[in-house]
């Protein structure tokens, strides 16, 4: 990760600062996460790229061997047995960077997070 100092602001930052080889899976969880809640906005929280919808909706992060994707405890509890290829921990799943993205579980996970969001203030 980088240095305080070089902390990014945007999520284009963030991603730019990554290796060239990881940048397009960062870009496509983005991709994922932005069309699966269309009405989140993009900001940095925890020094990470972070959905808001409600609050917190979801968060991602590149790391050496993995993507990280942080939906909440609820989710990974709710999509445990989808997720049993990957390491998981209590609201956290690594993606590991040398296998294909699950473009189609983070989708679906997504959009269930936008679900309880908006169950919050009674939005459909």
């Amino acid at each position: 990760m980088k240095a305080p100092a070089d902390t990014p602001t945007t999520i284009d930052e963030y991603i730019a600062g990554f290796p060239p080889e990881v940048r397009p899976l960062l870009e496509k969880v983005r991709a994922i996460i932005r069309a699966a809640a269309p009405d989140a906005v993009e900001t940095i929280k925890y020094q990470i790229p972070t959905y808001v919808l409600n609050g917190n909706l979801v968060h991602f992060g590149g790391f050496k061997k993995h993507i990280g994707l942080y939906p909440g405890a609820e989710a990974t509890t709710v999509f445990a047995q989808d997720l049993a290829a990957y390491k998981t921990s209590k609201g956290a799943i690594q993606f590991p960077i040398d296998a294909p993205i699950p473009t189609t579980l983070i989708r679906r996970i997504v959009k269930h997070r936008v679900k309880e969001a908006r169950a919050k203030t009674g939005k459909k």
